[in-house]
């Protein structure tokens, strides 16, 4: 059967193009596979990268010092800034026990006192009224003692009269006990109230002393000022200085590491090479909800008062025990530009190969290793710092 030209040109072209389809699917096809299997075949492996690697000569290795990658015991602790102050607890505002106006001062603020020390005296209403009725009370004994001396020397006097001699005697003397206790209270002795009672002269003066031994932290006390039982300011205070206070304030995520009792140990600007110990003694109840942290309070001995309130001071405490973990000494240790670590690994003392590690803790000179190094491993110990620095050295003409 024949068809017209135009028919058979038209079916050509489809056949040509159907062809053309097939051709390219099967090219298409093939090339996909073989350029899957080339990817796979030559796609670098993880382990294809070498680190940087030296090789020392016998005058270079001089310089440092090889190890076995070991352990070390890591305490757990943390750190905070805080300020010292005085403690509180150990400090005494020392008001007078009655309303009076100041006499003299004894002491001046920094000073050191003793228990019972006087600090200063108040001319006290109270204690004027109490040494006035001590006086009329030691007349009306010495009266009744007379009444009753003369009463049992008369002859005749009927046993009613001589009963209420007795009696008024008995009274005045309980009275004048009275008296002298009144006086006593406010700090008099028996030998000053006994001289009162024999010039008939009271003495306003009210010492008022210290009720502990320590230093004067706080000083206003102006002759002639009325001073009130517990109507700041305080005269004086004075405050055991052996014992400071240190307050910081900790994150709140971390406050459930503290606990009272925990070891501190405290360092301040003012004396850099040196740590003094103490203990928490409290921490706060409630978090400061602006910034979210919670307030310890430690205290520090300070047997010499060198810490002065006000200070910045930056704390440790160890918050559990001490954990074993994989360790290098620090100076095998460096600090890449990008913020990296590393350390300089070995196998045979001569090739050194440049390995980026993960660190953790670091305590008394050596690094926890977190990732990057095994145990018994050969590491540079001291002079890591030498080899980076030779690496990045440009060579030499």
């Amino acid at each position: 059967m024949k068809y017209p030209v135009d028919v058979r040109k038209k079916v050509g072209t489809a056949v040509a193009i159907a062809v053309a389809i097939a051709v390219s699917v099967a090219l298409l096809e093939s090339g996909c596979s073989r350029g899957g299997a080339t990817d796979a075949k030559t796609a670098p492996s993880t382990n294809s990268t070498s680190d940087p690697t030296l090789n020392l000569s016998p005058s270079q290795l001089n310089s440092i010092k090889i190890e076995s990658v070991g352990s070390y015991q890591f305490p757990v602790e943390r750190e905070a800034v805080g300020a010292i102050s005085f403690a509180d607890d150990f400090s005494v505002d020392v008001f007078p026990s009655y309303t009076g106006t100041i006499i003299k001062t004894f002491v001046e603020l920094g000073a050191r006192v003793q228990k019972d020390q006087p600090l200063y005296t108040i001319k006290s209403p109270d204690l004027i009224q109490a040494e006035s009725t001590l006086i009329g009370a030691a007349a009306t004994f010495d009266l009744t003692n007379k009444e009753l001396a003369r009463v049992d020397g008369l002859p005749g006097v009927s046993q009613r009269e001589k009963e209420q001699a007795i009696s008024d005697q008995q009274t005045a003397d309980g009275a004048l006990k009275a008296a002298r206790d009144a006086v006593l209270v406010f700090g008099k002795t028996q030998a000053e109230v006994d001289q009162m009672i024999a010039s008939r002269k009271i003495d306003p003066a009210l010492v008022v002393r210290s009720p502990i031994a320590g230093k004067v932290t706080a000083f206003n006390a102006p002759a002639g000022l009325l001073v009130q039982p517990g109507n700041p300011p305080a005269p004086y205070s004075v405050a055991n200085v052996s014992v400071k206070w240190m307050l910081a304030n900790v994150p709140e995520s971390e406050s459930g590491f503290y606990q009272l009792g925990q070891p501190v140990t405290v360092k301040v600007m003012a004396f850099p090479e040196r740590t003094f110990k103490g203990k928490i003694s409290k921490i706060y109840e409630t978090v400061d909800p602006n910034t979210h942290r919670v307030t310890i309070r430690s205290e520090i001995t300070d047997p010499k008062d060198e810490l002065r309130p006000g200070m910045l001071a930056n704390f440790v405490i160890r918050v559990r025990g001490p954990v074993e973990a994989t360790a290098i000494p620090a100076n095998g240790v460096v600090r890449e530009p990008d913020g990296t670590m590393a350390a300089w690994v070995t196998t045979d003392r001569r090739r050194f190969t440049e390995r980026i590690i993960k660190t953790g803790l670091r305590t008394d000179g050596q690094v926890q290793i977190l990732g990057g190094l095994q145990r018994g491993e050969l590491v540079v110990s001291d002079g890591a710092v030498f080899l980076s620095n030779m690496l990045e050295a440009p060579p030499s003409d």
